[in-house]
């Protein structure tokens, strides 16, 4: 029952409430009525709320008790790799707010405090901060420890390019031209090492993302249709031969099955010949898992030495361009581009869940194709003018 009482010239009423975890008597009081019928009918409605369940109490739980009992849950959904991602971004937040009760935390300070490190981090590193603090305060909402989210009106910074940025950018083309790949293939076959010249050549002519590559099994490859089956991907975040996990795919889109050119699929064959012949040398540690690219004792190669074998390669190149593992996904992508493949097929073969992904991501690598476009119509209209 409500007490109702006079607070000098106004009414306020006072509600009590069941005794919280620690025996502390809780109550809801307010001020401010002009009559005393309009204060019991204010408490009135509380108690109703409070008997059907409607009430919220905001939470004096802490942000880093929340993230604490999210991220439990959280990472009981997900795979291991998006779980090791968000850890990163909740030690940003944790240094923000880590003492701080979470009905504390307004839409400005969280407007404010993001700002503040989008001037240090990149879009996509602060769109990674934004997603894991919004599911932390929406998980709060659904548990009733909130009435809203702080994040929820969150406006992403614009980062401001300069000239310089933009001139540079163009300088440091990401991919491999038709020519300078065919040198580096030279190379890597000349000066390689084992597995060396098949990695980076179905790299180039598959568009596979390193984790999708080294996942491949023999299983995975069809000699008679020559196609290659993409279903799991390579997760080994400290590069341990032995440390390594197959995990689903990107998306589900990156589920494919992609048909590869004729001269690849002869490597291959070549490469399974010398691979058994590796296994019956190597048998007793030897420990066969069915990978493709497999070292001798049948782990598959481990991502860091991808990228030290590319490095390497690239250094007998004559070129400033720093490639990465992941630039020949971009270098087939621009070889698709070229041989007059569409915008559609290029999503269905690279695994893009959203075709705006292809097209944002690859817009710029037109520009050889515009280039041409542009000399074949002059040759045409030579002379109109």
């Amino acid at each position: 029952m409500a007490y109702i009482h006079k607070r000098g010239s106004k009414w306020a009423y006072i509600v009590n409430i069941a005794r919280d975890s620690n025996g502390k008597r809780r109550q809801i009081t307010k001020s401010g009525f002009k009559t005393k019928k309009e204060a019991q009918l204010a408490a009135n409605k509380v108690e109703n709320e409070i008997a059907n369940g409607t009430r919220l109490f905001e939470s004096n739980i802490t942000f880093r008790e929340l993230t604490d009992e999210w991220f439990e849950h959280y990472a009981s959904q997900v795979k291991i790799s998006s779980v090791r991602a968000r850890k990163y971004a909740i030690k940003h937040l944790l240094d923000i707010w880590g003492a701080t009760a979470i009905k504390r935390i307004t839409k400005h300070m969280y407007q404010t405090e993001l700002d503040k490190l989008s001037r240090k981090f990149s879009r996509n590193y602060i769109e990674s901060i934004h997603s894991t603090a919004n599911m932390i305060f929406k998980y709060a909402i659904r548990k009733d420890l909130l009435h809203s989210s702080p994040s929820s009106a969150f406006i992403m910074p614009k980062k401001q390019v300069t000239v310089e940025e933009i001139e540079q950018e163009n300088i440091q083309e990401k991919f491999l031209e038709l020519h300078e790949l065919k040198e580096f293939l030279t190379l890597a076959k000349k000066h390689g090492l084992s597995m060396d010249y098949l990695m980076f050549t179905t790299l180039a002519y598959t568009g596979l993302r390193l984790g999708e590559l080294l996942a491949l099994k023999w299983s995975d490859l069809n000699f008679n249709e020559y196609t290659i089956r993409i279903s799991k991907t390579y997760y080994n975040p400290n590069n341990k031969k032995d440390g390594f996990q197959l995990l689903t795919p990107k998306t589900d889109k990156s589920i494919r099955t992609i048909m590869i050119d004729k001269d690849l699929v002869n490597l291959f064959r070549i490469h399974r010949k010398e691979q058994m012949e590796l296994k019956m040398k190597n048998r007793m540690v030897y420990k066969d898992q069915n990978f493709i690219f497999a070292e001798n004792t049948g782990y598959p190669r481990v991502m860091k030495m991808v990228a030290i074998r590319l490095q390497r390669l690239m250094k007998l190149m004559n070129t400033d361009k720093h490639i990465t593992p992941h630039g020949f996904r971009h270098t087939h992508t621009s070889l698709l581009i070229e041989a007059g493949a569409g915008i559609k097929e290029i999503q269905e073969r690279l695994g893009h869940s959203d075709i705006n992904t292809t097209m944002n991501i690859y817009a710029h690598m037109t520009k050889n194709i515009e280039e041409k476009t542009s000399q074949k119509f002059s040759e045409l209209t030579k002379g109109l003018l």
